[in-house]
Protein backbone atom coordinates (compact mmCIF):
# COMPACT_ATOMS: atom_id res chain seq x y z
CA UNK A 1 0.00 0.00 0.00
CA UNK A 2 1.14 3.47 -0.62
CA UNK A 3 3.05 5.28 2.17
CA UNK A 4 3.49 2.11 3.99
CA UNK A 5 7.20 1.73 3.04
CA UNK A 6 9.96 3.18 5.32
CA UNK A 7 12.02 6.49 4.91
CA UNK A 8 15.32 8.15 5.78
CA UNK A 9 16.64 11.28 5.06
CA UNK A 10 18.75 13.87 7.03
CA UNK A 11 17.26 16.59 8.88
CA UNK A 12 19.33 19.20 9.48
CA UNK A 13 21.34 21.49 7.21
CA UNK A 14 24.04 20.07 4.65
CA UNK A 15 26.78 22.29 6.06
CA UNK A 16 29.08 21.28 8.54
CA UNK A 17 27.94 21.21 11.99
CA UNK A 18 29.08 19.48 15.58
CA UNK A 19 25.69 17.80 15.16
CA UNK A 20 23.76 16.27 12.33
CA UNK A 21 20.34 14.24 12.45
CA UNK A 22 19.12 11.37 10.24
CA UNK A 23 15.42 10.91 10.66
CA UNK A 24 14.05 7.12 9.95
CA UNK A 25 9.78 7.00 9.72
CA UNK A 26 7.84 4.30 8.75
CA UNK A 27 6.77 0.31 9.76
CA UNK A 28 9.97 -1.09 9.49
CA UNK A 29 11.67 2.39 11.09
CA UNK A 30 12.83 0.15 14.29
CA UNK A 31 13.82 -2.91 12.36
CA UNK A 32 16.44 -0.89 10.24
CA UNK A 33 18.32 1.12 12.51
CA UNK A 34 18.39 -1.96 14.96
CA UNK A 35 20.26 -3.53 12.04
CA UNK A 36 23.19 -0.81 12.36
CA UNK A 37 23.01 0.18 15.78
CA UNK A 38 25.56 -1.48 18.39
CA UNK A 39 26.80 -1.46 21.84
CA UNK A 40 30.77 -1.13 21.88
CA UNK A 41 31.49 -4.91 21.26
CA UNK A 42 29.48 -4.75 17.96
CA UNK A 43 26.81 -6.00 19.37
CA UNK A 44 23.23 -5.37 17.58
CA UNK A 45 20.96 -4.07 20.07
CA UNK A 46 17.23 -4.47 19.50
CA UNK A 47 15.27 -0.93 20.05
CA UNK A 48 12.15 -2.36 19.80
CA UNK A 49 12.46 -3.61 23.11
CA UNK A 50 12.50 0.03 24.65
CA UNK A 51 9.99 2.35 25.76
CA UNK A 52 8.70 5.25 23.51
CA UNK A 53 10.56 9.02 23.89
CA UNK A 54 13.52 7.57 25.27
CA UNK A 55 17.42 7.98 23.84
CA UNK A 56 19.99 5.44 24.15
CA UNK A 57 23.92 5.54 23.66
CA UNK A 58 25.35 3.63 21.05
CA UNK A 59 27.63 3.28 18.13
CA UNK A 60 26.46 2.69 13.86
CA UNK A 61 28.20 -0.33 12.85
CA UNK A 62 28.19 -1.81 8.95
CA UNK A 63 27.76 -5.52 8.00
CA UNK A 64 31.44 -6.44 8.97
CA UNK A 65 31.53 -4.43 12.53
CA UNK A 66 33.36 -1.64 10.99
CA UNK A 67 32.36 1.22 13.18
CA UNK A 68 30.64 4.52 11.57
CA UNK A 69 30.20 6.65 14.16
CA UNK A 70 29.15 7.27 18.15
CA UNK A 71 25.64 8.01 18.18
CA UNK A 72 22.37 8.70 20.45
CA UNK A 73 19.39 7.16 19.02
CA UNK A 74 15.67 9.30 20.06
CA UNK A 75 12.70 6.62 19.67
CA UNK A 76 9.37 7.71 18.56
CA UNK A 77 6.84 4.77 18.54
CA UNK A 78 3.31 5.38 16.84
CA UNK A 79 0.95 7.18 17.10
CA UNK A 80 3.12 9.72 19.15
CA UNK A 81 5.52 11.12 16.34
CA UNK A 82 5.35 13.89 14.13
CA UNK A 83 4.50 10.75 11.31
CA UNK A 84 1.64 9.48 13.55
CA UNK A 85 4.53 6.70 12.46
CA UNK A 86 7.39 4.72 14.11
CA UNK A 87 10.13 7.56 14.11
CA UNK A 88 13.68 7.12 15.15
CA UNK A 89 16.01 9.99 15.13
CA UNK A 90 19.66 9.30 14.97
CA UNK A 91 22.19 12.42 16.18
CA UNK A 92 25.19 11.41 14.95
CA UNK A 93 28.54 14.10 14.32
CA UNK A 94 28.04 17.03 11.98
CA UNK A 95 29.64 16.20 9.06
CA UNK A 96 27.94 15.39 4.79
CA UNK A 97 30.53 12.23 5.01
CA UNK A 98 29.46 10.06 7.69
CA UNK A 99 25.29 11.49 7.39
CA UNK A 100 25.87 9.66 4.06
CA UNK A 101 27.68 6.55 5.00
CA UNK A 102 24.51 6.28 7.61
CA UNK A 103 21.96 7.02 5.11
CA UNK A 104 23.74 4.36 2.57
CA UNK A 105 24.01 1.77 5.05
CA UNK A 106 19.92 2.43 5.72
CA UNK A 107 18.78 2.27 2.23
CA UNK A 108 20.93 -1.06 2.06
CA UNK A 109 18.81 -2.43 4.78
CA UNK A 110 15.78 -1.21 2.82
CA UNK A 111 15.02 2.19 3.38
CA UNK A 112 14.36 4.96 0.78
CA UNK A 113 15.24 8.43 0.62
CA UNK A 114 11.97 10.93 1.35
CA UNK A 115 10.86 12.58 -1.42
CA UNK A 116 10.74 16.51 -0.33
CA UNK A 117 8.66 17.37 2.30
CA UNK A 118 7.27 13.69 2.63
CA UNK A 119 7.70 13.67 6.56
CA UNK A 120 5.24 16.07 6.82
CA UNK A 121 2.81 14.77 3.73
CA UNK A 122 2.84 12.01 6.11
CA UNK A 123 1.82 13.79 9.35
CA UNK A 124 -1.36 15.14 7.06
CA UNK A 125 -2.14 11.71 5.85
CA UNK A 126 -2.03 10.31 8.96
CA UNK A 127 -4.28 13.06 10.29
CA UNK A 128 -1.36 14.96 12.45
CA UNK A 129 -2.16 17.76 10.85
CA UNK A 130 -4.56 19.68 8.40
CA UNK A 131 -3.19 21.74 5.40
CA UNK A 132 -3.12 24.56 6.76
CA UNK A 133 -0.71 23.43 9.72
CA UNK A 134 1.24 21.66 7.66
CA UNK A 135 1.53 24.43 5.12
CA UNK A 136 2.75 26.61 8.25
CA UNK A 137 5.50 24.29 8.82
CA UNK A 138 7.38 25.77 5.88
CA UNK A 139 6.59 28.74 6.31
CA UNK A 140 7.90 28.64 10.48
CA UNK A 141 11.24 26.91 8.67
CA UNK A 142 10.98 30.25 6.32
CA UNK A 143 10.27 32.21 9.10
CA UNK A 144 12.35 36.49 8.74
CA UNK A 145 10.70 38.33 11.36
CA UNK A 146 9.10 37.55 14.87
CA UNK A 147 5.55 38.67 13.49
CA UNK A 148 5.90 35.75 10.96
CA UNK A 149 7.79 33.00 13.43
CA UNK A 150 4.70 34.18 15.39
CA UNK A 151 1.57 33.68 13.11
CA UNK A 152 2.89 30.51 11.70
CA UNK A 153 3.30 29.16 15.48
CA UNK A 154 -0.62 30.41 15.44
CA UNK A 155 -1.64 28.04 11.93
CA UNK A 156 0.05 25.06 13.31
CA UNK A 157 -1.68 25.34 16.67
CA UNK A 158 -4.07 25.50 14.49
CA UNK A 159 -5.79 28.27 14.56
CA UNK A 160 -7.31 28.54 10.99
CA UNK A 161 -8.23 24.86 11.19
CA UNK A 162 -10.79 26.06 14.07
CA UNK A 163 -12.04 29.32 12.15
CA UNK A 164 -12.56 26.94 8.90
CA UNK A 165 -14.71 24.27 11.20
CA UNK A 166 -16.79 26.30 12.49
CA UNK A 167 -17.78 28.00 9.28
CA UNK A 168 -18.00 24.31 7.65
CA UNK A 169 -20.24 23.74 10.48
CA UNK A 170 -22.69 26.47 9.90
CA UNK A 171 -22.89 25.87 5.92
CA UNK A 172 -23.23 21.92 7.21
CA UNK A 173 -26.38 22.44 9.41
CA UNK A 174 -28.33 24.51 7.13
CA UNK A 175 -27.51 22.44 4.13
CA UNK A 176 -28.44 19.41 6.27
CA UNK A 177 -31.62 20.71 7.45
CA UNK A 178 -32.99 21.80 3.86
CA UNK A 179 -32.65 18.78 2.31
CA UNK A 180 -34.50 16.84 4.93
CA UNK A 181 -37.19 19.46 4.59
CA UNK A 182 -37.16 19.19 0.87
CA UNK A 183 -37.51 15.48 1.30
CA UNK A 184 -39.49 15.04 4.17
CA UNK A 185 -42.47 18.79 3.67
CA UNK A 186 -45.19 17.29 5.93
CA UNK A 187 -42.99 16.98 8.45
CA UNK A 188 -40.29 19.66 8.33
CA UNK A 189 -40.99 23.35 7.91
CA UNK A 190 -39.42 25.79 5.83
CA UNK A 191 -41.31 28.77 7.07
CA UNK A 192 -38.71 31.12 7.78
CA UNK A 193 -35.71 29.21 6.97
CA UNK A 194 -35.20 32.04 4.37
CA UNK A 195 -34.31 34.64 6.94
CA UNK A 196 -31.90 32.40 9.02
CA UNK A 197 -29.85 31.50 5.78
CA UNK A 198 -29.96 35.33 4.93
CA UNK A 199 -28.86 35.68 8.46
CA UNK A 200 -26.38 32.87 8.50
CA UNK A 201 -24.72 33.72 5.01
CA UNK A 202 -24.11 37.57 6.16
CA UNK A 203 -22.30 36.20 9.18
CA UNK A 204 -20.51 33.81 6.64
CA UNK A 205 -19.40 36.49 4.71
CA UNK A 206 -18.20 39.32 6.96
CA UNK A 207 -15.95 36.64 8.18
CA UNK A 208 -14.10 35.50 5.43
CA UNK A 209 -14.21 39.12 3.60
CA UNK A 210 -12.17 39.54 7.00
CA UNK A 211 -9.89 36.61 6.19
CA UNK A 212 -9.25 38.16 2.97
CA UNK A 213 -8.73 41.30 3.86
CA UNK A 214 -6.49 40.55 6.92
CA UNK A 215 -4.56 38.13 3.94
CA UNK A 216 -2.45 41.42 2.89
CA UNK A 217 -1.22 42.26 6.03
CA UNK A 218 -0.26 38.17 6.17
CA UNK A 219 1.74 39.09 3.07
CA UNK A 220 3.34 41.62 4.79
CA UNK A 221 4.28 39.76 8.08
CA UNK A 222 5.82 36.71 5.86
CA UNK A 223 7.09 38.55 2.86
CA UNK A 224 8.44 41.60 4.56
CA UNK A 225 6.32 45.46 3.92
CA UNK A 226 7.97 46.16 0.05
CA UNK A 227 9.65 49.67 1.20
CA UNK A 228 10.73 51.09 -2.07
CA UNK A 229 13.81 53.96 -2.09
CA UNK A 230 13.28 55.91 -4.82
CA UNK A 231 14.43 60.07 -6.02
CA UNK A 232 16.42 60.98 -8.65
CA UNK A 233 19.96 60.14 -9.33
CA UNK A 234 22.95 61.22 -6.98
CA UNK A 235 20.55 62.27 -3.96
CA UNK A 236 21.97 59.63 -1.83
CA UNK A 237 19.20 56.34 -2.19
CA UNK A 238 22.03 53.93 -2.21
CA UNK A 239 23.95 55.69 0.97
CA UNK A 240 20.36 55.37 2.48
CA UNK A 241 20.11 51.84 1.74
CA UNK A 242 23.92 50.96 3.21
CA UNK A 243 23.29 53.21 5.94
CA UNK A 244 20.09 51.17 6.97
CA UNK A 245 21.78 47.93 6.34
CA UNK A 246 24.85 48.44 8.38
CA UNK A 247 26.84 47.51 5.48
CA UNK A 248 28.06 48.67 2.21
CA UNK A 249 25.55 46.27 0.04
CA UNK A 250 25.07 49.48 -3.01
CA UNK A 251 27.59 50.78 -5.13
CA UNK A 252 28.27 54.68 -4.60
CA UNK A 253 29.77 57.52 -6.63
CA UNK A 254 28.71 60.95 -7.69
CA UNK A 255 28.12 59.68 -11.22
CA UNK A 256 24.52 60.29 -12.12
CA UNK A 257 22.69 56.96 -12.91
CA UNK A 258 25.40 54.59 -11.02
CA UNK A 259 21.82 52.42 -9.98
CA UNK A 260 20.84 50.89 -13.22
CA UNK A 261 18.98 48.28 -11.33
CA UNK A 262 16.73 47.45 -8.23
CA UNK A 263 18.90 45.92 -5.17
CA UNK A 264 16.89 44.39 -2.64
CA UNK A 265 17.74 43.39 0.88
CA UNK A 266 16.08 42.31 3.96
CA UNK A 267 16.00 44.04 6.95
CA UNK A 268 13.93 43.98 10.31
CA UNK A 269 12.75 46.97 12.67
CA UNK A 270 11.41 46.26 15.99
CA UNK A 271 9.55 42.96 15.37
CA UNK A 272 8.72 43.88 11.36
CA UNK A 273 10.92 42.43 8.27
CA UNK A 274 11.44 45.22 5.69
CA UNK A 275 11.94 44.35 2.09
CA UNK A 276 14.06 47.32 1.38
CA UNK A 277 14.13 48.23 -2.62
CA UNK A 278 17.00 50.31 -4.03
CA UNK A 279 16.08 51.60 -7.37
CA UNK A 280 17.49 53.77 -10.00
CA UNK A 281 17.12 57.45 -9.80
CA UNK A 282 14.06 59.33 -11.47
CA UNK A 283 15.11 61.55 -14.72
CA UNK A 284 15.20 61.65 -18.54
CA UNK A 285 16.75 58.91 -19.56
CA UNK A 286 20.46 58.97 -21.23
CA UNK A 287 20.62 55.47 -23.10
CA UNK A 288 18.38 52.89 -23.41
CA UNK A 289 19.72 50.55 -20.15
CA UNK A 290 19.45 53.92 -18.34
CA UNK A 291 15.64 53.94 -19.48
CA UNK A 292 14.89 50.17 -18.36
CA UNK A 293 16.23 50.73 -15.33
CA UNK A 294 14.08 54.12 -14.39
CA UNK A 295 10.78 51.83 -15.50
CA UNK A 296 11.55 49.30 -13.56
CA UNK A 297 11.79 51.77 -10.57
CA UNK A 298 8.38 53.30 -11.64
CA UNK A 299 6.74 49.85 -11.83
CA UNK A 300 8.93 48.85 -8.14
CA UNK A 301 6.81 52.59 -7.27
CA UNK A 302 3.76 51.11 -8.13
CA UNK A 303 3.78 48.11 -6.27
CA UNK A 304 5.45 49.41 -3.38
CA UNK A 305 3.53 48.89 0.04
CA UNK A 306 5.66 52.36 1.52
CA UNK A 307 8.02 54.48 -0.10
CA UNK A 308 11.06 56.61 1.15
CA UNK A 309 11.64 59.56 -0.53
CA UNK A 310 15.53 60.84 -0.86
CA UNK A 311 15.87 64.74 -1.46
CA UNK A 312 18.83 66.51 -1.41
CA UNK A 313 18.80 69.20 1.09
CA UNK A 314 21.56 70.96 -0.36
CA UNK A 315 19.65 71.96 -3.56
CA UNK A 316 16.32 73.66 -4.65
CA UNK A 317 13.33 71.11 -5.83
CA UNK A 318 13.98 70.11 -9.45
CA UNK A 319 11.58 68.87 -11.50
CA UNK A 320 12.25 65.05 -11.46
CA UNK A 321 12.16 66.00 -7.72
CA UNK A 322 8.63 66.68 -8.11
CA UNK A 323 7.82 64.46 -10.53
CA UNK A 324 8.69 61.78 -8.11
CA UNK A 325 6.54 63.16 -5.23
CA UNK A 326 3.46 63.85 -8.13
CA UNK A 327 4.25 59.71 -8.28
CA UNK A 328 4.31 58.64 -4.77
CA UNK A 329 1.62 60.87 -3.36
CA UNK A 330 -1.12 58.00 -3.11
CA UNK A 331 1.58 56.04 -1.37
CA UNK A 332 2.44 55.71 2.66
CA UNK A 333 5.96 56.75 2.99
CA UNK A 334 8.30 59.41 4.85
CA UNK A 335 10.66 61.96 3.14
CA UNK A 336 13.77 62.14 4.33
CA UNK A 337 15.69 65.46 3.73
CA UNK A 338 19.49 64.06 2.80
CA UNK A 339 22.57 65.91 3.61
CA UNK A 340 21.59 67.85 6.30
CA UNK A 341 25.26 68.27 7.03
CA UNK A 342 25.50 70.87 4.16
CA UNK A 343 24.16 74.51 3.50
CA UNK A 344 20.54 74.14 3.41
CA UNK A 345 18.83 75.25 -0.43
CA UNK A 346 15.41 73.02 0.54
CA UNK A 347 12.66 74.29 3.23
CA UNK A 348 10.34 71.83 4.88
CA UNK A 349 7.34 74.31 3.54
CA UNK A 350 8.24 74.07 0.16
CA UNK A 351 8.09 69.94 0.35
CA UNK A 352 4.80 70.38 1.72
CA UNK A 353 3.10 72.42 -1.10
CA UNK A 354 3.55 69.04 -2.81
CA UNK A 355 3.53 66.42 -0.03
CA UNK A 356 1.78 65.77 3.39
CA UNK A 357 4.27 62.81 4.48
CA UNK A 358 6.63 63.34 7.44
CA UNK A 359 9.89 64.81 6.61
CA UNK A 360 13.12 63.93 8.58
CA UNK A 361 15.91 65.53 7.98
CA UNK A 362 19.03 63.06 7.39
CA UNK A 363 23.02 62.26 6.63
CA UNK A 364 23.59 59.05 5.11
CA UNK A 365 26.90 60.34 5.13
CA UNK A 366 27.38 60.66 9.12
CA UNK A 367 24.27 58.58 9.72
CA UNK A 368 21.93 61.25 11.55
CA UNK A 369 18.84 60.52 11.39
CA UNK A 370 18.81 57.44 11.01
CA UNK A 371 17.29 56.62 14.31
CA UNK A 372 14.55 58.82 14.16
CA UNK A 373 13.34 57.11 10.59
CA UNK A 374 13.77 53.71 12.42
CA UNK A 375 11.81 54.71 15.20
CA UNK A 376 9.36 56.37 12.63
CA UNK A 377 8.70 52.93 10.62
CA UNK A 378 8.53 51.11 13.80
CA UNK A 379 6.22 53.28 15.20
CA UNK A 380 4.03 52.95 11.39
CA UNK A 381 3.88 49.64 11.36
CA UNK A 382 3.08 48.68 14.69
CA UNK A 383 -0.42 50.89 14.45
CA UNK A 384 -1.36 48.37 12.03
CA UNK A 385 -1.60 45.99 14.70
CA UNK A 386 -0.21 43.15 12.61
CA UNK A 387 1.01 41.64 16.22
CA UNK A 388 -2.38 40.57 17.21
CA UNK A 389 -1.88 37.37 18.72
CA UNK A 390 -6.11 37.37 18.34
CA UNK A 391 -6.09 37.94 14.53
CA UNK A 392 -5.97 35.21 12.05
CA UNK A 393 -3.52 36.32 9.09
CA UNK A 394 -3.89 34.39 5.72
CA UNK A 395 0.23 33.74 4.61
CA UNK A 396 -0.72 31.65 1.58
CA UNK A 397 -1.75 32.22 -2.08
CA UNK A 398 -3.61 28.80 -2.22
CA UNK A 399 -5.58 29.93 0.74
CA UNK A 400 -6.30 33.15 -0.22
CA UNK A 401 -7.59 32.19 -3.75
CA UNK A 402 -9.97 29.53 -1.90
CA UNK A 403 -11.72 32.33 0.22
CA UNK A 404 -12.29 34.62 -3.14
CA UNK A 405 -13.86 31.08 -4.46
CA UNK A 406 -16.27 30.98 -1.27
CA UNK A 407 -16.80 34.37 -0.87
CA UNK A 408 -17.95 34.14 -4.60
CA UNK A 409 -20.50 31.05 -3.87
CA UNK A 410 -22.21 32.92 -0.99
CA UNK A 411 -22.85 36.10 -2.75
CA UNK A 412 -24.47 33.54 -5.38
CA UNK A 413 -26.47 32.52 -2.52
CA UNK A 414 -27.36 36.20 -1.46
CA UNK A 415 -28.17 36.97 -4.94
CA UNK A 416 -30.49 34.18 -4.64
CA UNK A 417 -32.24 35.05 -1.69
CA UNK A 418 -32.47 38.85 -2.99
CA UNK A 419 -34.20 37.09 -6.55
CA UNK A 420 -36.69 35.26 -4.53
CA UNK A 421 -35.64 31.93 -5.56
CA UNK A 422 -36.81 28.75 -4.58
CA UNK A 423 -35.11 27.39 -1.11
CA UNK A 424 -33.53 23.92 -3.37
CA UNK A 425 -31.60 26.62 -5.16
CA UNK A 426 -29.62 27.54 -2.37
CA UNK A 427 -28.11 24.56 -1.69
CA UNK A 428 -25.99 24.32 -4.58
CA UNK A 429 -24.03 27.08 -3.64
CA UNK A 430 -23.66 26.42 -0.03
CA UNK A 431 -22.46 23.10 -0.76
CA UNK A 432 -19.89 24.91 -2.94
CA UNK A 433 -19.16 27.76 -0.17
CA UNK A 434 -18.32 24.38 2.03
CA UNK A 435 -16.37 22.40 -0.19
CA UNK A 436 -13.79 25.31 -1.35
CA UNK A 437 -13.47 25.62 2.83
CA UNK A 438 -12.85 22.38 2.71
CA UNK A 439 -9.88 22.80 0.27
CA UNK A 440 -8.26 25.26 2.91
CA UNK A 441 -7.79 22.51 5.59
CA UNK A 442 -7.58 19.60 3.40
CA UNK A 443 -10.60 18.25 3.44
CA UNK A 444 -11.68 17.66 -0.66
CA UNK A 445 -8.32 18.36 -1.72
CA UNK A 446 -6.94 16.14 -4.76
CA UNK A 447 -3.98 14.73 -4.73
CA UNK A 448 -2.10 16.46 -7.60
CA UNK A 449 -2.63 19.71 -5.22
CA UNK A 450 -1.31 17.70 -2.28
CA UNK A 451 1.87 16.75 -4.59
CA UNK A 452 2.16 20.18 -5.68
CA UNK A 453 1.93 21.51 -2.10
CA UNK A 454 4.83 19.75 -0.36
CA UNK A 455 7.44 19.83 -3.27
CA UNK A 456 9.02 23.03 -2.35
CA UNK A 457 9.58 21.25 1.11
CA UNK A 458 13.11 20.30 2.22
CA UNK A 459 13.80 16.10 2.14
CA UNK A 460 14.09 16.28 6.07
CA UNK A 461 10.62 17.57 6.63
Amino acid sequence: MLYENTIAATATSSANGSISVIRVSGNEAFAAVSNIFCDGKGKRIDLSKYETHTIHYGFICDESNRLIDEVLVLLMKAPRSYTREDVIEIHCHGGHYICEEILQLLLKGGVRIAEAGEFTKRAFLNGRLDLSQAESVMDIIQSKSKLSLQNSLQQLRGKIKEKIIALREMILEDVAYLEAALDDPEHISLDDFTERIESHVDYLLTEVNHLIENSNNGRLIKDGIHTVIVGKPNVGKSSLLNCMLRENRAIVTNVPGTTRDTLEEDIRIGSHLLRLIDTAGIRQAENEVESIGIAKSKESMEQADFVICVLNQNESLSEEDREVLSLIADKDGVILLNKNDLPAALQKEEIMRYSNKKVIPFSAKKGEGLDELEDYLNQLLSDKKMDSKEEIYITNVRQREVLLRTKESLEKVEESIQAGMPEDMYAIDLTDAYESLGLIIGETVEEDIIEKIFKDFCMGK
